[in-house]
């Protein structure tokens, strides 16, 4: 039989009935809580009904990093999924599977962009979350509701998650100045703000990766050569083993040297520290809409206003085909302006392709053309 009892401002139900196993749950009216008794008393007379596990959601993201290791393809610590799953364990850890609400991912995507991730990063951490429980319900055998399906409409009206878009933000020098100010105040506060400066000129100079400036290590570095080795670089085509050596542009190779040998890294920090920090910086400084990725965006840029070819700034910045660097290319119109042209320009106005009328002489129409 069914009992509602009030808990505070809710109303739990509980169904208890012989030969199978009791659930309960919680709900905001007496009424709710009525009406999944009685669908759950029905389920039980049909044979329907499967009694929650009990298991949690950090539990199921264990398992799930258990079946990968298993099967060949483990999530690797420096892996942007390894990040996606230990938020995902971190924010909704706790709850029961079986038991997920669309409002729970509301609020944890609430929670995910007042930390500064944009909707194509939330998006991609729910699909995660829905990859997860997917294929692990169905290797551990228990139910799990499509929540992420769900919410889906949900997070799109409420501008939480979408598409990834072109982004065509670059920091100008006043921002960049006001970034380093901050981090200068506070760089007693923590080693990774007296870092960040360096860390965000590198950005800019060579267009690494967030993960990718975190991997760099003294042992490849080739300083006679300015190169360095960027190891597991991000490539579509191959999910490892993408080792690539990057030119130390600029003033790169005089950043990295001064850092302290103190670690095998070069950056001994950890990214998401970074990215909170850099954001930290940007409110601080009322700087909107910049996020640490657009340092990526301003690399490319940069290379390409100084004459640098495709082909030659792919090599900087790793990108596999000159369309995929295009959408990282945000050319400055004023830059442009200054720019030497093949065309030389006259004060009449006429330049190339321009034809001069000939001088109507004697024989000549009169008419204008």
């Amino acid at each position: 039989m069914a009992s509602i009892i009030k808990v505070g401002t809710r109303w739990r139900a509980q169904v208890r009935r012989a030969g199978a196993k009791s659930s309960s749950k919680t709900f905001a009216t007496k009424a709710a809580a009525e009406a999944w008794a009685r669908k759950v008393e029905g389920q039980i007379d049909t044979g329907e009904y499967q009694a929650a596990s009990g298991i949690t959601v950090a539990q199921v993201i264990a398992a799930y990093r258990d079946l990968r290791e298993r099967s060949g393809r483990p999530v690797a610590d420096t892996a942007n999924e390894h990040y996606q799953l230990r938020t995902l364990s971190d924010r909704l850890g706790t709850r029961r599977a079986e038991q997920m609400e669309v409002a729970h991912l509301v609020e944890f995507c609430q929670a995910r962009r007042s930390e500064g991730a944009g909707p194509y990063t939330i998006n991609m951490d729910v699909s995660k979350l829905g990859t997860v429980l997917r294929h692990t319900a169905a290797v551990l055998n228990f139910r799990a509701p499509d929540v992420v399906g769900m919410a889906r409409p949900v997070l799109h009206h409420l501008g939480l998650i979408g598409g990834g878009g072109r982004r065509e933000r670059r920091p100008t020098a006043d921002e960049l100045a006001g970034i380093f100010e901050y981090c200068a105040e506070r760089a007693a506060v923590s080693p990774v703000f007296a870092a960040l400066p360096d860390i965000i000129r590198l950005a800019i100079q060579v267009g690494l990766r967030r993960g990718e400036i975190f991997r760099l290590a003294w042992a490849d570095l080739d300083a006679a050569k300015r190169l360095i080795l960027v190891r597991d670089r991000k490539d579509p085509r191959k999910k490892e083993g993408n080792d690539q050596w990057v030119p130390l542009v600029g003033d790169a190779l005089a950043i990295i040297q001064r850092q302290p040998r103190d670690d095998a890294r070069v950056f001994p920090h950890h990214p998401q520290t970074v990215s909170k920090y850099f954001l930290e910086a940007c409110r601080a400084k009322a700087i909107p809409d910049l996020h640490f990725h657009d340092m990526r965006h301003e690399a490319a840029s940069a290379l390409i206003e100084a004459g640098w070819s495709p082909h030659e700034a792919r090599v900087v910045t790793g990108h596999k085909r000159s369309e995929h660097l295009d959408r990282y290319v945000n050319l400055d119109p004023s830059a442009l302006a200054l720019k030497p042209t093949t065309r030389p320009a006259t004060e009449s106005g006429a330049g190339r392709g321009t034809r001069r009328r000939p001088a109507r002489g004697k024989g000549a129409s009169s008419r204008d053309g």
